[in-house]
């Protein structure tokens, strides 16, 4: 059964504590991570800091990388492809061994955040076990099964995905509006009172599950 976990781990134990550590004006954030042997991780890199120059100094003077590449720049955010070459084994035990998909991955300077795809539970217990022995810390924060009813996947009740969606599909969500609550609330046979609550309770959730989760420590 596929899983998605966000977990954490500390910022001392993972890729760019030094960067991180020296430059409180640079940020990073992860866009993707693929593996490319034993012993590297390849990561695409969005970073911000006071200008180019002082943001690629850093990441290349960082210990757990090579071959920092600039790709693409926009609007004071800079783009970069690297190696990281030290501190990742809990990101190949879950690519290489447990053939995870990392998501996301992002940083508040005390912990990288991870949202995964783990194609099996046993893919997870085994990166928990991974952790165990090699004495690294990794905290679960959310485990969300990916099959049953799709509600699941992001934290809402079945009649809250029910309303959103059928919400989305009948324009509520459009500028302008192309019905409202009580046309939506009569196709759908339930009292006003009872969608605008699912509704607002279906946001909260969404946004919960899919910005705040993790980064919320980010605010």
């Amino acid at each position: 059964m596929s899983t998605i976990v966000v977990a954490s781990v500390p910022a001392e134990q993972f890729a760019l504590y030094r960067t991180l550590q020296a430059h409180e004006d640079i940020a990073v954030e992860c866009e993707r991570l693929v593996e490319t042997g034993a012993d590297a991780v390849v990561p695409l890199v969005w970073a911000t800091g006071p200008d180019e120059e002082t943001v690629r100094a850093a990441l290349e003077a960082d210990p757990t990388t090579t071959d920092v590449e600039l790709l693409s720049s926009f609007d004071g955010e800079w783009l970069y492809r690297m190696e990281w070459v030290d501190r990742v084994g809990v990101v190949l035990q879950m690519i290489a061994n447990s053939e995870a998909t990392i998501m996301e991955a992002w940083t508040d300077r005390e912990r990288w955040w991870f949202r995964v795809l783990f194609p099996t539970r046993e893919g997870l217990s085994s990166t928990h076990d991974y952790c165990e022995i090699n004495d690294l810390r990794f905290d679960i924060e959310l485990v969300r099964e990916m099959e049953g009813d799709p509600s699941g996947r992001y934290g809402l009740t079945t009649e809250q995905f029910d309303a959103l969606v059928a919400a989305c599909e009948a324009g509520y969500f459009a500028v302008p509006r192309e019905t409202d609550l009580d046309e939506l609330a009569e196709d759908l046979d339930i009292s006003h009172q009872a969608l605008s609550e699912r509704l607002r309770r279906g946001q909260e959730a969404l946004v919960t599950d899919t910005l705040l989760l993790g980064k919320k420590s980010l605010g």
